[in-house]
């Protein structure tokens, strides 16, 4: 096989890769922007070619000089962004270009396991995933909520919770100012820039391939979820709410809203994301409605 760089944002043989392999909306073009625009990263893939040129592995990263020094990360502010290879010389091939770089090389694993045999690289952080199938009917995926999700969802709704799309900048403004104070308040963790939610925006849901749904009560924002989506999946990336109207349980029907709504549009999986392994709270959230578990490596 043949190895060649490439800007994946642009190439065709990169999004010719991600369309025929299980690949994230962290593999997308739309995402490699986001992370362009707002924090000026320059996206590279390697990717390796067969006998007839033909893209047949690949791996997207981001080679970052800051104030905190060198480093290469498959994927800059990314849940996890799996190599997609096949092989373990698939990954070698592609992997020992990085290494080479003597630098510190981070790989966030979740659905390929091929990365972990490599000695050259260890696990140095665990955190876990969840995810909805989506295919089951709104009956049967009613029926599967366990009783305190769906009492949840009921008093959102007697407590006059309204779940509405996003429209305008203004709206984003709105679900950002949820997120500082959640990012402060709750987790005392310095918040993204607003760039960096106007430049998710841009790329997914103006081109209706994302929204973020908002919970009012009285017409005032209380909670939001921002959904990105990508080939079959709806990604759950972002939730904020307003801690004083946690009592009207806004998140529980934001979520069953945006699994309808991800059903109406034909996904088949809806990505729950990372959450830190001490994060019991979000963890004891998505296990509510979660049908699958797993485990996100960092090497």
């Amino acid at each position: 096989m043949s190895i060649i760089t490439v800007d994946p944002r642009t190439d065709p043989r990169w999004q010719a890769l991600v369309a025929g392999q299980n690949s994230s909306v962290f593999h997308a073009p739309g995402w490699m922007n986001v992370l362009a625009d707002a924090y000026g990263f320059e996206p590279r893939a390697l990717i390796a070619l067969d006998d007839g040129g033909q893209p047949e592995a690949g791996i997207s990263y981001c080679h970052i000089e800051d104030i905190w020094g060198e480093r290469i990360v498959t994927r800059p502010f990314s849940d996890y962004c799996d190599p997609l290879v096949r092989s373990e010389a698939q990954w070698e091939r592609l992997s020992t270009p990085l290494v080479e770089h003597k630098c510190p090389v981070t790989v966030r694993c979740l659905h390929n396991r091929i990365p972990l045999g490599d000695p050259r690289f260890v696990v140095v952080n665990q955190a876990k995933w969840h995810g909805i199938d989506l295919r089951p009917s709104r009956d049967l995926l009613w029926a599967r909520l366990p009783e305190p999700a769906q009492r949840a969802i009921r008093k959102a709704e007697k407590q006059g919770v309204v779940v509405r799309p996003a429209e305008t900048k203004a709206d984003l403004r709105a679900f950002f100012a949820l997120h500082l104070g959640v990012r402060k308040r709750k987790y005392a963790l310095v918040a993204q820039p607003y760039r960096f939610f106007e430049a998710i925006w841009d790329q997914f849901v103006a081109r209706d391939a994302g929204v973020v749904l908002l919970a009012e009560v009285d017409r005032q924002v209380v909670g939001g979820i921002f959904f990105l989506a990508w080939k079959d999946t709806f990604y759950y990336k972002f939730n904020a709410s307003d801690p004083a109207a946690l009592g009207v349980r806004p998140n529980d029907l934001l979520l069953w809203q945006g699994m309808a709504l991800a059903q109406e549009k034909g996904f088949v999986a809806l990505d729950f994301g990372l959450s830190d392994w001490d994060q019991d709270g979000l963890i004891r959230y998505k296990r509510k409605y979660a049908s699958e578990e797993g485990t996100i490596f960092f090497l």
